[in-house]
């Protein structure tokens, strides 16, 4: 199972990042994603994109965050 890594730059969330979010869940559970310093300036800002992207991507993921890392996971069942 391959882990696949993104970054998150000062563009933020557009529709084209968030699609490609779900063509690499496609292939792979887990996913990092580096939040880039020009995209958040702060833990709560973090927070509000993580949400948005759990909110996109649905029930089945589940995301942690590890300083400025989000790390999502796909559940194989339904939740």
């Amino acid at each position: 199972m391959a882990i696949r890594e993104l970054q998150l730059g000062k563009n933020g969330l557009t529709k084209s990042f968030m699609e490609t979010l779900k063509k690499h869940f496609e292939n792979t559970k887990i996913l990092k994603i580096s939040v880039l310093s020009s995209c958040c300036r702060d833990k709560k800002e973090l927070k509000q994109i993580e949400n948005k992207i759990l909110k996109f991507l649905g029930e089945n993921y589940n995301s942690r965050t590890v300083g400025y890392t989000i790390n999502l996971r796909k559940f194989s069942k339904k939740v």
